[in-house]
């Protein structure tokens, strides 16, 4: 018997028609394609009593039929089989947009044999707008069991069913995206929240799984040294792996993305002369460039062993989330370089701060009647304060207090090359307005633009008790003696701006007990949380209060009671003081 193609004209019952509308009003009550399947099945079942039903969907990107519904395969794997348009029974209705109807498939060429028990089989077209996007397939284990009649009724319920799987479809891409969207939203939270670079690389992986199930991933990242792109990451099958490779701007597929900065998706890798095989199994490649500000900073490259696996969403989803990335890798190699400066800095810092540790002078082995005690509190690792004693033989000895504007590396480098000076001018054994003066000549030699150094200088002779004392712009010191706190009031230029600066000199014969205080302004100016200073008058009230304490107690009680009216908060100015009292 010859397969029937055409209907005969329609002789449809008033039941079946009622039948009919049911199947309709039902296929059409819900947009889950599954749901909308399964009942067309139950239904259709009320009408033909059928062994095996399928619904084929078309696949426009790779031109073939595949198994979307089954009821009866079994075990025997068919409902897996895809059949390309224009082949076998299903093809060809497809293609052809009309009805088949087989008695006998074993007669018909065009069978493709997937259930050996077959005998009679009718495939319907789903047509949406003259086009096929399926058919439904129905078989029977008897020769010639479908009529002309269950052929017109299928007719007539499939124009509907194709309708409704159609709106199913297009609920389900809508909610697809919808998901994709708040997926990529949460993609960008995060990501833009991760800044160690190979954190981010593998929360990156793990971020693209969530919206296309890969089977192989690779992230190549740019690297400026050598201007190429390396393989940071790689995925193969859940297994994560560090990459060796390295791509060129215009080598393979991946430099083809780099190259034209766009997306390139590949069907099938086998037919692409630019495809440079690393993984055998691969079959379709996709390439997405990462740009940031123009440049292409790394490319997300997806592999899969399946022919033309990778769609046009796929393109589209991996574009939105390469950008997430790209701009997020930047901010974490940014963060990444400045954390590598930071220690560099950090390591630097520490050897300047031992450096300058070493520099300063320990209090004097030599005893010149002097009870003295220095003490630095920085406000960073390096600070501009400074301290020295010049020994002017057994008998004489010169104290120093320095404070360079400024703070930090700049002002402790300032402060060692004027301390290198001092130290130079101390074989001269220049008393202190003397001293000063040429200091500020030699100082003003180097000059450095915007920084200069306020200091006091002051000279001890043990045998006569006498001091002498200049100042060149730093705080003025204390003197207790006779019971009762003094301010030295001498004033002068800072030293390195003008360098035909003369210094005044006071001098003084001082007996045991009496104390001298230099300090710096990080003493006076450390203000509280209502921004009051400490100021002088409290280390006038301090001094007056522990004359009767040893330099080192009188230096440490000092320094606490300023941490003390700061309520420990952060140093923000160099605290320094030299205590010197008379035996």
């Amino acid at each position: 018997m010859d397969p029937v193609q055409t209907p005969s004209p329609l002789n449809v019952s008033a039941e079946i028609l009622a039948t009919l509308v049911e199947i309709g009003e039902e296929i059409n009550s819900s947009l889950n394609l599954d749901e909308v399947l399964g009942k067309t099945a139950a239904l259709v079942k009320r009408l033909i009593d059928y062994e095996i039903f399928s619904v084929l969907l078309v696949d426009e990107s790779m031109h073939r039929l595949y198994h979307r519904f089954t009821i009866g395969y079994g075990e025997e794997g068919g409902k897996d089989w895809v059949i390309p348009i224009g082949q076998g029974i299903t093809g060809t209705a497809a293609v052809t947009g009309r009805a088949i109807r087989v008695p006998d498939v074993r007669e018909d060429p065009r069978y493709i044999n997937i259930i050996d028990s077959v005998r009679s089989e009718m495939v319907i077209p789903l047509m949406v707008k003259g086009q096929a996007i399926g058919v439904l397939d129905i078989q029977s284990t008897q020769v010639d069991y479908f009529t002309r009649d269950q052929q017109s009724v299928l007719t007539l319920m499939a124009s509907r069913l194709a309708i409704a799987i159609e709106n199913a479809r297009l609920f389900e891409r809508v909610r697809s995206q919808a998901d994709t969207l708040l997926v990529l939203n949460e993609v960008g939270r995060e990501a833009n929240s991760i800044l160690a670079v190979e954190e981010l690389l593998r929360r990156a992986a793990e971020l693209v799984k969530r919206v296309i199930d890969f089977q192989i991933l690779g992230i190549l990242l740019y690297d400026e040294a050598t201007n190429i792109f390396r393989h940071r990451l790689d995925i193969k099958y859940g297994q994560s792996a560090q990459g060796k490779l390295r791509v060129t701007a215009h080598e393979g597929i991946v430099g083809s993305a780099i190259a034209t900065e766009l997306p390139v998706r590949v069907p099938d890798v086998t037919l692409d002369s630019r495809y440079i095989m690393v993984n055998p199994e691969t079959r379709s490649e996709l390439a997405i460039p990462m740009i940031h500000q123009g440049r292409v900073v790394g490319v997300l490259d997806l592999e899969s062993p399946q022919v033309n696996y990778f769609t046009e969403d796929h393109e589209q989803t991996l574009m939105i989330l390469a950008a997430h990335l790209a701009v997020s890798l930047e901010n974490a190699r940014l963060y990444e370089k400045l954390a590598k400066d930071e220690a560099r800095m950090e390591r630097e810092l520490t050897a300047a701060q031992r450096l300058q540790t070493a520099l300063l002078r320990p209090v004097p082995s030599i005893d010149y009647g002097l009870d003295i005690t220095a003490r630095i509190h920085s406000a960073r690792e390096v600070c501009g304060d400074l301290y020295d004693f010049l020994s002017y033989g057994t008998q004489q000895l010169g104290i120093a207090l320095g404070d360079v504007s400024g703070k930090g590396s700049a002002a402790a480098l300032y402060g060692a090359v004027a301390t290198g000076i001092l130290r130079s001018l101390s074989p001269h054994k220049l008393q202190p307005a003397e001293l000063l003066r040429q200091l500020n000549q030699l100082v003003c030699d180097r000059r450095v633009e915007g920084r200069y150094m306020t200091i006091c200088f002051a000279t001890w002779q043990k045998g006569r008790h006498a001091l002498r004392l200049a100042n060149a712009g730093q705080t003025q010191p204390l003197l207790w003696k006779d019971g009762h706190v003094e301010q030295i009031k001498l004033s002068g230029f800072p030293i390195g701006i003008f360098d035909d600066a003369t210094y005044e000199e006071w001098n003084v014969r001082l007996k045991s007990g009496d104390i001298l205080l230099f300090f710096s302004d990080g003493l006076t100016e450390a203000a509280n949380r209502e921004g009051k200073f400490f100021g002088t008058g409290r280390i006038k009230d301090l001094l007056a209060a522990n004359a009767h304490l040893n330099s080192s107690e009188l230096a440490d009680r000092l320094l606490e009671e300023v941490e003390a009216f700061t309520q420990g908060g952060a140093i923000t100015d160099d605290r320094t003081l030299v205590v010197m009292k008379v035996k």
